[in-house]
């Protein structure tokens, strides 16, 4: 089996012609259909993108997905009054007709073992897509680009609840 590329320019010959296609600002087009006797069904990339942002983010262990900017992102948007941070930040997919690669970049929290948290990840992200969507799920991609530390929370705002003079 062909590994799909995860580069945006090239379409992996597992794929449809056109089914990887991107529009100039780098959004996913492409759309998974799958027919059958009674018609067909057709699964946009982004639902793939938020399925396997919803279960990567189910397991015990990752604090949060995204790159810093993205993160950064997030929270600035988190402060706005009605708005969430997307489900699919940090997560990138290749759909096709009948696969899909899935890429993924987290932040994890201290003290947990990212080898077994990325293997819990991978199986969680594959079984909801497999599931949910009927695509076969031909890899997940993880990338750890920081650690969480409990205490970079307070932020300095828990001076007084910790300090020796008050």
């Amino acid at each position: 089996m062909t590994n799909p590329a995860t580069t945006n320019t090239a379409v992996p010959s597992t794929f449809a012609a056109g089914d990887a296609e991107k529009s100039a600002t780098g959004a996913p087009e492409a759309s998974s259909a799958q027919a059958s006797g009674q018609g067909s069904t057709t699964i946009a990339d982004v639902v793939v993108q938020k399925i396997a942002g919803l279960a990567a983010r189910e397991v015990p262990g990752v604090y949060e997905l995204g790159g810093g900017a993205a993160r950064a992102f997030g929270a600035v948007k988190g402060r706005i009054p009605g708005a969430s941070a997307s489900a699919g930040q940090g997560v990138s997919v290749e759909v096709g007709q009948k696969q899909t690669a899935v890429d993924l970049e987290m932040l994890v929290e201290y003290g947990v073992s990212i080898p077994e948290l990325a293997k819990d990840v991978r199986n969680n992200v594959i079984d909801s897509v497999e599931h949910m969507t009927g695509l076969e799920v031909v890899e997940v991609n993880i990338s750890v680009n920081d650690v969480h530390i409990p205490a970079d929370d307070s932020d300095g705002d828990d001076q007084d609840t910790g300090g020796r003079v008050q």
